[in-house]
């Protein structure tokens, strides 16, 4: 680590939950400076040395290039980004209404590509810079009920291929981990889940780790993509207290 990483630091978004705040909890604990944004925060992440919390809602899309020019003002030049912000949302088809499947897109695939566009020519002109994107197993290979979920995470798969080839040449690294089934709250709101044996899910932590694996590759090479999963595949359709 470098005194330029530690004081420029890494932009997180979904820095509150799950991934996310994995992924920050990490970086704070490797002593670097944490931009977390996510719409609200708890007292024991805002507590944290070196962690400066930018309340944005990401799923708002109208209003999202104007936040993003000012946090870009705010925070011209992060280190890296890990865009670990997104939703979950299951079931056939014709039961997604159409607003549903506008902000399902919105979050998980445009809003990443709108936060990239804003700090790729800073990068570019720096000649350094990493930029991580969280995936999903369904990014891999489609499945009963998760139509509109697979299809922003192949096409946030796509988008994360092209741009590694658009910036090969600038010295900025583009990064995919697409992980399965994760023990956190993204299934909080949904009726199903992983299984809760040790082998039958992967932690966030497991996630944080392999985003440090990619962060810490030399300048000059890129862990292009990451797919984890948890030993055996088991999802839990049981009640829920």
């Amino acid at each position: 680590m470098s005194a330029t990483d530690t004081e420029a630091g890494f932009l997180v978004t979904g820095a509150s939950r799950g991934i996310g705040r994995a992924v920050a909890q990490r970086l704070l604990d490797e002593g670097r400076h944490v931009i977390g944004l996510a719409r609200r925060f708890d007292d024991e992440l805002l507590s944290r040395n070196q962690f400066d919390a930018v309340a944005i809602d990401l799923a708002q899309l109208d209003q999202l290039p104007q936040r993003l020019k000012q946090l870009q003002r705010a925070h011209p030049l992060p280190s890296g980004i890990i865009c670990a912000a997104g939703q979950g949302r299951f079931g056939a088809l014709e039961q997604f209404s159409a607003t549903q499947i506008r902000n399902l897109v919105d979050l998980n695939l445009t809003s990443q590509i709108l936060l990239a566009r804003e700090y790729l020519p800073a990068m570019k002109q720096r000649g350094s810079g990493t930029i991580i994107f969280i995936g999903s197993e369904a990014a891999l290979s489609g499945g009963a009920r998760g139509a509109v979920y697979s299809a922003t995470k192949f096409a946030l798969r796509g988008f994360v291929q092209s741009l590694r080839a658009e910036c090969s040449a600038s010295g900025v690294r583009i990064g995919i981990v697409n992980p399965g089934m994760v023990d956190s709250s993204f299934f909080d709101d949904l009726n199903f889940r992983p299984g809760g044996q040790a082998d039958q899910h992967l932690t966030a932590e497991d996630v944080a780790h392999a985003i440090a694996l990619m962060l810490a590759a030399r300048p000059g090479a890129v862990i292009d993509e990451i797919n984890l999963s948890p030993q055996k595949r088991v999802i839990d359709f049981g009640d829920r207290e």
